[in-house]
């Protein structure tokens, strides 16, 4: 799921591609904001970056 934040997926297009309700995906997503100790979005998806779960567009992770 934190690879679809990555991408820029909207809460409706997350649950529709896991066919889960838009519910489902916020409480999701806010636990794994708190996994992560990100605040928002945008800090979800440095989070990614550094960890390797998505590559920053232009690289591919190694």
């Amino acid at each position: 799921m934190l690879a679809q934040v990555a991408d820029g997926h909207s809460d409706q297009e997350i649950g529709f591609r896991l066919s889960i309700s838009t519910a489902t995906v916020k409480t999701r997503i806010s636990n794994l904001f708190a996994k992560a100790g990100a605040r928002d979005r945008a800090q979800a998806v440095r989070y990614a970056y550094q960890h390797g779960i998505v590559a920053p567009p232009g690289r591919t992770i190694t």
